[in-house]
């Protein structure tokens, strides 16, 4: 093991090479390597023509994270599992500058295992009869990309996806501490992902394991139990500058994140009565006791705080697909931590519980919908924001509730004494007749009988084996205006939908426990 600058890191990435970085959100980037490599490749060159691999998201929006990559030469091709918070990467593929995969989050964090253990790629029925199968679009974001990379194939009987695997030449990645022996502990960061299933990938691969880190400790001064990528593994240590290793981007240590201290929240601030809050209450009264629940980012965020007004936050145990159990998770750029974690798992097998079904309830966004209950939150014309988790999610909980506003861009609307009013519509339909990517199957869904629902401030649908129903209408809405007129398909109904209830649009508490 060498303790490395930052830019001596840089140079041992060569032309043609497949890198690996970790990351999630603004958790856990190696941002001192792939600032330093970035740098090098705009003042010499190289590396050029370089494959970038990643499971989750990586970036600020901005230009941090994955974005180090942006740049015409440098890059070209890129598999990643989430696309959003990489703009400048998103435009090369939209351009057609790169070659561009987006790939299931989870599945991806469980191929660097597969990798690692020399096997031929991951076989999983996650993706099938989404924009994932190679029937439909192969994960293939553009007309550059021709290499098919998964494959249908038939075991017993039965249709699989096979994600195959790939040499890796060389990885960034990031840890806490390091010994003078190069064995790594984690236990500053908000998560471990799949950091030693991607060091030992990379290792057994014949590459080279670069770890950034906060500093070097003398030998057997670490828990051996907490060392999460032993020094046989590494070939390189870099210290970082604090500003290059925060532990979330533009934020502060903090302790609660990582279990090593607990903070006191029962002073949640109760949400405002608007569209969202009502979105979050209908969801809400789907919650039930005892259940694991995972909760997207957006409106589905909400719930938990309903949840909590509502005296029922005890029914449900959050988990984010990063690997944190219980707690509460935190949104933004610290996206993937929670605050007081009962536990913290590799995110390989947090999604190997979620695609077991392990998941009682998912509560995700509701972007796009179609006439056969397919969702699209992954692709909308020139922007790519990517699957993450959502495929990995939906497609195994129990049950799965996709929550969104009816309409999108300048909805507004007034909710009081128990009804909905409408005051100014949504510039886009929602429910439209053919989603421009299928993020979730509704086809799927009912091969595999899956309860679904579609929850709106002002209506609720199900998916069943004949199609989309429409379920519920808020008091104060008019169906044929408000609803009807404003879907690109016709809805079928049971007589005439029910009333939601009205105690979700009243101020005062529902009541719920």
């Amino acid at each position: 093991m060498k303790c490395l600058k930052a830019h001596e890191a840089a140079e041992l990435v060569n032309d043609g090479d497949l890198i690996v970085t970790g990351g999630f959100v603004g958790s856990c980037c190696p941002e001192a390597l792939t600032i330093a490599l970035e740098k090098r490749f705009l003042k010499t060159g190289h590396p050029k023509k370089l494959t970038l691999m990643y499971a989750a998201a990586q970036g600020d929006g901005k230009a941090k994270g994955a974005d180090h990559f942006a740049h015409e030469g440098m890059t070209k091709r890129v598999i990643g599992g989430h696309w959003n918070l990489s703009p400048a990467l998103g435009k090369m593929a939209i351009d057609n500058k790169i070659e561009a995969y987006n790939l299931p989050q989870g599945t991806l964090s469980q191929l660097f295992r597969d990798i690692a253990g020399k096997r031929i790629g991951t076989i999983t029925h996650v993706g099938l009869n989404t924009f994932i199968d190679p029937r439909i679009q192969g994960g293939k974001l553009n007309d550059v990309t021709k290499e098919d990379i998964v494959e249908v194939i038939n075991i017993k009987g039965e249709e699989r996806l096979l994600y195959n695997s790939f040499p890796i030449d060389i990885c960034f990645i990031r840890g806490s501490f390091a010994d003078e022996k190069g064995n790594i502990t984690l236990e500053r960061e908000v998560a471990s992902l799949e950091c030693t299933s991607i060091a030992q990938a990379t290792k057994n691969s014949g590459g080279i394991v670069i770890v950034q880190v906060e500093k070097i400790v003398e030998s057997g001064s670490l828990d051996p139990r907490l060392v999460k990528i032993p020094g046989i593994y590494v070939d390189g240590i870099v210290v970082a500058e604090p500003e290059e290793h925060e532990q979330c981007f533009d934020c502060g240590f903090e302790s609660a994140r990582t279990g090593e201290t607990r903070i006191s929240v029962n002073s949640v601030e109760k949400a405002p009565l608007n569209q969202r809050k009502v979105i979050a209450r209908r969801a809400a009264m789907e919650l039930e006791p005892d259940t694991a629940v995972n909760l997207g980012i957006g409106i589905p965020e909400v719930i938990a705080v309903v949840a909590n007004e509502e005296g029922i936050g005890e029914y449900m145990t959050l988990t984010v697909e990063a690997g944190p159990i219980g707690g509460i998770p935190e949104g933004g750029l610290a996206f993937g931590a929670s605050i007081n974690p009962e536990s913290i798992l590799d995110q390989a097998y947090q999604f190997d519980f979620y695609d077991g079904g392990g998941l009682d309830l998912a509560f995700l966004g509701l972007a796009q919908t179609d006439k056969e209950g397919n969702i699209n939150v992954s692709k909308f014309g020139p922007r790519i924001a990517g699957c993450g988790g959502f495929i990995n999610i939906t497609q195994n909980a129990k049950k799965v509730f996709f929550c969104g506003t009816f309409t999108a861009g300048g909805l507004k609307v007034d909710i009081k004494d128990g009804k909905l009013q409408i005051l100014q519509e949504g510039k886009a339909k929602k429910f439209i007749d053919k989603v421009e990517q299928i993020t979730f199957s509704g086809e799927y869904a009912r091969k595999i009988k899956q309860p679904v629902m579609y929850i709106t401030e002002r209506a609720v649908f199900e998916l069943r084996e004949d199609g989309v129903y429409l379920i519920e209408i808020a008091p104060g809405v008019d169906l044929k205006k408000d609803i009807l007129d404003l879907m690109d398909f016709e809805p079928k109904m049971d007589g005439q939908p029910k009333i939601m209830d009205e105690r979700i649009f009243r101020d005062e508490s529902m009541g719920l426990k």
